[in-house]
């Protein structure tokens, strides 16, 4: 069997509501990333529903163009519970259609009482067609990454004002 998904989880010193408040805005995307990759938010309203887009500008060097913007449609949003958006990009400028890799990033998160919870982030490429994976290789990143992103999380919601994006 093909394992087409990776994840980490950890248990984070702070409400769900605080860890849900800090993945639903976009201008704290880049620091949970932490990568170098996700840059900053042109969306910056908070997320409030699948189907909701938010995009954000983006630097890859493997990238054709270095620096592009990604378009994320939310298709999972369940308050204090989980959320979950597949990047995409638009693929006819004359109708903004957009279109999608077939990669999806998620949260999910377990309460453990007032003022903790666990979080599980996941990466999941399985929808990625033949194309992508002639020229990328999955998953993107170093095994790391997702666990680093964890502790980025986690510094964010135990911050004084988990709420606002940090300067």
């Amino acid at each position: 069997m093909n394992v087409e998904t990776v994840n980490a989880r950890a248990r984070i010193d702070a409400s769900a509501a605080q860890v849900f408040a800090v993945l639903t805005d976009p201008g704290h995307h880049e620091a949970i990333d932490g990568t170098g990759w996700v840059c900053e938010a042109i969306d910056p309203e908070p997320i409030v529903a699948p189907g909701q887009v938010f995009r954000m500008t983006m630097f890859h060097p493997r990238h054709p163009d270095g620096n592009y913007e990604i378009h994320n449609l939310v298709c999972v949003f369940d308050q204090d519970r989980a959320i979950a958006w597949r990047p995409g990009y638009v693929e006819d400028a004359s109708t903004g259609e957009l279109a999608f890799g077939g990669w999806t990033w998620r949260y999910d998160l377990r309460p453990l009482g007032p003022d903790a919870c666990e979080v599980t982030h996941t990466y999941d490429w399985s929808a990625v067609g033949p194309g992508p994976r002639e020229y990328l290789q999955f998953p993107p990143f170093p095994s790391d990454h997702l666990a680093n992103s964890l502790d980025h999380l986690a510094e964010l919601a135990t911050g004084p004002e988990p709420s606002s994006p940090s300067t």
